[in-house]
């Protein structure tokens, strides 16, 4: 992995701006190296760097090549340190093959001793080489005939995408469980691990899925299956622009994307919020109601942030609905062979509908008879087409690696969601009301919460030189700690650990001293109380506290050393409130260090292989 883009059409195109201008459309999902190849008077010319793109573009800037076919990639290193060595694309012996891949390949050991014993020769550490060999020991005049042999071969996940001497007017992009969406210009195709590096040549788009291998052309492009079965596939058009993917005047995306949340989570719950009738309608689940209302548990599946937007689910649920919930990382759910039966509905959140760990979970549970539901941001990804039903977020595309509006928009499905399940059952009317009441002027609250950034600037310079910090929330907020200590460790490098605050005094309270900020959620809420005890318990031992209250909460602001105050709301919709400060605090701190803050180190925005 991380970032693919491919072209074939006009005759004369200036071809190393685009590729680079798709690399850097790409260039969110995080990264190490980088490469392009295209063809150049019969011969393949390529050119790669570890570092970033704009090295790469340093390198090339004042080669004048014209092509009507070239390949790029953006590797985030799995196999193989990050090296000019081992980024993409990589060679046949011939140099006559060139091949850019997404993914892991398991059984590449035994497959690349078989090569070495039959005479190709490696210059790689990374699996991916071995794909290139495979195709050219199956090539026999007809490449796209070796590549079918040549993935039929392999173990584990790939999307690739192939050119050659061979066909100089022809590109190949397969995939499995990998993403690979090809987009239909004038005179012209590409392909695209990600439609953002489409969408400023053309919005009309087809989707592979797995197991399918396409032959791409300017005017033309065909689909076949592995077993070479030819497919039909409707065209589909892009759901955002090239304006939803630039920065518009923001210094980072993550700011902008934060500052976006008022109006991100106006269109999540858009056309959903019945207010007279107290619940919700999400018509992606139109037929399935029976199944579900049925149901006997509900287990969330998710990873990294979408985990924690599960753990408010599990909440949610529960409270509205009264039916017992399990929250599973994605990453473990399939490895513990879990126990399913068609009483039970398996829900999975992924901000990209390609997280290789949820969209495994997702198989496991229909391979157990589970219904299935998808909560995902992208139209058209993998998790959206392997689910039995859904609800998309709307959030728009998100570019930042750390995830913000995605999380707030999981979190306000979820309510609706929960909402809807509660009024078929458990939930009055009466408290219906009162929630859809208030989520109406949730909008208006983010706004007044994002008016408050010179408070948040403050208190974040004055977190620049610590190396720990400690998020600490109760009930429904306990996961929102997790998500603001998630942010901190994610793009400011600061060691930050979220728990439950009653959990301090067994074992965490040994870390506090002067020097260790305690971040605490402390709104009016049940356990108000209960917080209230656990900010005095870290005084006592000379902590320094930050809390985030209620704007009319004078107790608080007399103990705490700093406090940030947000609109009143009940209980269970403050997640998407109380966030909204923790993000900031991180951002603003993660800029006080000089941090990359929309790239940060190791770090990949869709993780596409386990």
């Amino acid at each position: 992995m991380c970032g693919i883009i491919g072209y074939t059409g006009k005759k004369g195109k200036a071809i190393i701006p685009l590729l680079i201008n798709g690399l850097k459309r790409l260039e969110y999902r995080g990264y190490d190296s980088a490469g392009v190849a295209v063809l150049n008077n019969k011969k393949i010319w390529v050119r790669k760097t570890r570092g970033k793109i704009h090295t790469l573009e340093k390198q090339i800037c004042d080669e004048n090549i014209t092509s009507r076919i070239g390949i790029g990639h953006t590797r985030w290193a799995t196999h193989g340190e990050p090296s000019q060595i081992n980024a993409h694309p990589h060679f046949d012996c011939s140099n006559c093959i060139a091949l850019v891949h997404n993914g892991i390949i398991e059984n590449y050991k035994y497959l690349k001793s078989q090569l070495i014993a039959d005479g190709h020769t490696f210059k790689s550490e990374t699996d991916s080489e071995i794909l290139v060999h495979l195709i050219e020991h199956f090539y026999e005049k007809d490449l796209e005939l070796a590549i079918r042999k040549a993935l039929q071969v392999v173990e584990g996940t790939f999307g690739i995408v192939v050119m050659s001497t061979h066909t100089p007017e022809k590109i190949y992009a397969a995939r499995r469980s990998s993403p690979l969406v090809i987009g239909l210009g004038q005179g012209e195709s590409l392909v695209a691990s990600d439609g953002s590096a489409l969408v400023e040549h053309t919005r009309e788009v087809l989707y592979l899925e797995d197991d399918e291998l396409a032959e791409i052309q300017s005017d033309k492009v065909s689909i076949k299956t592995l077993q070479n079965h030819k497919v039909t596939r409707e065209v589909e058009m892009l759901p955002f622009d090239l304006i939803n993917i630039k920065k518009n005047g923001y210094p980072h995306f993550m700011l902008k994307e934060i500052d976006e949340q008022n109006q991100t989570v106006l269109d999540s719950m858009r056309g959903r919020v019945m207010l007279d009738e107290g619940t919700a309608r999400l018509g992606g689940l139109d037929g399935w109601w029976d199944r579900i209302i049925k149901c006997r548990r509900f287990i969330i599946t998710a990873c990294g942030t979408s985990w924690h937007a599960a753990l408010i689910g599990k909440y949610l649920i529960e409270k509205l609905a009264r039916i017992p919930v399990e929250v599973a990382y994605g990453s473990e759910f399939r490895y513990r062979d879990p126990i399913l039966s068609e009483n039970d509905t398996v829900i999975v959140i992924s901000q990209s509908g390609e997280t290789a760990d949820t969209l495994a979970a997702v198989k496991e549970a229909k391979n157990k008879g589970a219904l299935t539901l998808g909560i995902c941001n992208v139209v058209g990804s993998s998790i959206a087409r392997e689910t039995h039903a859904g609800i998309y977020l709307h959030a728009g595309p998100e570019i930042g690696v750390a995830s913000t509006k995605a999380f707030t928009s999981q979190v306000i499905v979820l309510t609706l969601f929960a909402l809807s399940l509660g009024r078929r059952g458990f939930l009055s009317a009466e408290a219906g009301l009162k929630i859809t009441q208030e989520i109406r002027e949730i909008p208006h609250k983010i706004e007044e919460i994002l008016q408050r950034k010179e408070n948040i600037k403050k208190i974040a310079s004055q977190l620049v030189d610590n190396e720990n910090a400690l998020y600490l929330g109760r009930g429904i907020n306990y996961p929102v700690a997790l998500e603001g200590a998630l942010k901190m460790k994610e793009i400011s490098y600061i060691h930050a650990e979220g728990y439950p605050a009653a959990e301090m005094k067994h074992g965490p309270i040994a870390l506090i001293d002067e020097k260790m900020p305690v971040i605490f959620i402390a709104i009016k809420d049940p356990v108000y109380e209960k917080i209230l005890s656990n900010i005095q318990e870290v005084k006592a031992r000379g902590g320094w506290v930050i809390a985030v209250i209620n704007e009319q909460d004078d107790e608080v602001a007399k103990i705490a050393d700093q406090v940030i105050r947000i609109p009143k709301i009940q209980q269970c919709l403050s997640p998407i409130l109380t966030v909204i400060p923790l993000q900031l605090l991180a951002y603003y701190t993660a800029v006080f260090k000089g941090c990359d803050v929309d790239q940060p180190r190791n770090l990949a925005k869709s993780v596409t292989v386990e």
